[in-house]
């Protein structure tokens, strides 16, 4: 009799899916809704086990998602939080309230993704004729994010959760995670970003975030801040008018007064203008600084109250005061100041740039590397001016990345600068030679440090800063 082969920890079950990764690097099949609705349905349609809370944008979801998620679980809710990337580890990424899930769930989760894997991958099954039929003559095996998308709704419905808060990974319309039964969508600022994948112009990537609107559901709707916002409002206008889905725009709906931010992090006072969500103002007050913050989380309130109106505010309050997470922002080194922040779009790197300022003065050393298909030049043009030292790098090894054109972009930024800046920019392309050498100019030269444009990099040097300075003990 054969014996069937087993995961024994979360760990074993990712190391399993690693194997899948490459597949996010090269040829990979293209990306078609179809083709997660058959994965899912060979899985059971675990994504039915809770209504959803889901989050698209540019920038922000991530915060808006986690925010989400920590306020239903203070107002009692078993809440299952899908977020990307990791930080540390990739149980971040699946997680149950503000903990991971236990590790029985996600060994038993494991082992149904791995069971429909295989029938995936199984020439002779059904399921592998449907998804070859839809995959345009390329392998018709599930990718690395569509297997991890899975694996998020098994563990959630393995631990029958009562409410799914969930991010996209990227665009929305064609995204694994569009499988997901919303109560409420979330779509933050739109900027142009993954161009090679969702189009080139606003127009045609806030089409594909647009994608999440679900008929006959509320869409809570970030001010569209980018340049030609009026063109990314425009769709989602009328999408939802076409799709009957109730449309919140933030600016008609909220405001913001007396935003204080600090390095310790933001206070703010948030008005309802409707008074459909909440009658009185909330005080409220947050452990990330930026103004930026303080608009996710005001964005998931909104949410939250849409999709479950009897949360109570104190649990609101409470909740958002209580949230911190990594690479928002997140100061890992105090002398000097090392700061961590996965903005990877113009708007954001611009927020990013002007609270790092704010909070530690002009001239610091910059350390930067963003993915392909990313606007170097815009980000570039946006930074350059507020750093004396710039150093740019690879972002990690898990994404696509062209380090060389970010130095030529960041080399002609300050040349096109009025009087030209002299600032130092470097290439190091090895990520961790990088790391090290922006941490000793920063000591060296008693300047702060901001790390950005990739959440990919941010995990990089809080990762490199957490073991400089926890060394491993002997034995």
């Amino acid at each position: 009799m054969a014996v069937t082969e087993q995961f024994e920890s979360s760990g074993a079950v990712f190391d399993w899916l690693g194997q899948f990764v490459n597949l996010e690097q090269g040829a990979q099949p293209p990306m078609r809704s179809e083709r997660m609705d058959i994965i899912a349905r060979a899985a059971g349609n675990p994504e039915r086990c809770a209504p959803a809370i889901h989050v698209a944008g540019s920038k922000g979801k991530g915060s808006v998602t986690a925010m989400a998620s920590e306020i239903l679980t203070r107002a009692g809710k078993k809440v299952a939080r899908y977020l990307s990337p990791h930080i540390v580890e990739y149980r971040e990424r699946i997680t149950l309230n503000d903990a991971f899930f236990d590790e029985a769930t996600y060994v038993k989760a494991g082992q149904q993704l791995r069971q429909t894997a295989r029938l995936l991958a199984r020439p002779d099954s059904q399921e592998y004729a449907q998804l070859k039929a839809v995959s345009d003559g390329l392998p018709p095996e599930p990718t690395f994010f569509e297997l991890l998308t899975l694996y998020y709704f098994l563990c959630a419905k393995e631990a029958r959760v009562d409410a799914l808060a969930v991010e996209t990974g990227m665009g929305g319309r064609l995204d694994p995670t569009n499988i997901a039964q919303s109560l409420v969508s979330v779509i933050t600022v739109i900027e142009l970003e993954h161009t090679d994948m969702l189009g080139a112009t606003i127009a045609q990537i806030a089409g594909e975030k647009a994608g999440i609107i679900k008929h006959n559901r509320p869409l809570i709707l970030a001010e569209q801040t980018h340049r030609e916002g009026r063109i990314a409002l425009d769709v989602f206008v009328n999408t939802a008018r076409e799709r009957n889905a109730p449309l919140y725009y933030f600016p008609q709906i909220a405001e913001l007064k007396n935003i204080r931010v600090t390095k310790e992090g933001a206070r703010w006072t948030l008005i309802d203008k409707t008074r459909e969500f909440f009658d009185e103002p909330l005080e409220l007050s947050i452990k990330l600084p930026g103004e930026v913050q303080a608009r996710n989380t005001s964005l998931a309130i909104f949410a939250v109250r849409k999709a479950y109106p009897e949360t109570p505010i104190d649990a609101i309050t409470h909740a958002v005061a209580a949230v911190s997470l990594p690479a928002r922002f997140e100061t890992i080194l105090t002398r000097p100041p090392v700061i961590v922040d996965g903005a990877h779009t113009d708007i954001s790197v611009k927020l990013c740039a002007e609270t790092f300022t704010a909070l530690y003065g002009e001239g610091g050393v910059l350390l930067f590397g963003c993915a392909m298909g990313k606007d170097a030049e815009a980000m570039a043009r946006t930074l350059v001016p507020h750093f004396s030292t710039i150093i740019i790098t690879t972002p990690g090894s898990f994404k696509i990345s062209q380090p060389e054109n970010v130095y030529t972009a960041f080399t002609a930024a300050a040349a096109a600068l009025t009087p030209t800046r002299h600032s130092a920019i470097e290439l190091i392309k090895d990520t961790t030679t990088a790391i090290q050498h922006a941490l000793d100019a920063a000591q060296e030269q008693r300047l702060p440090l901001l790390g950005t444009g990739s959440f990919y990099l941010a995990a990089e040097i809080r990762n490199h800063a957490v073991r400089a300075h926890n060394p491993p003990s002997a034995s």
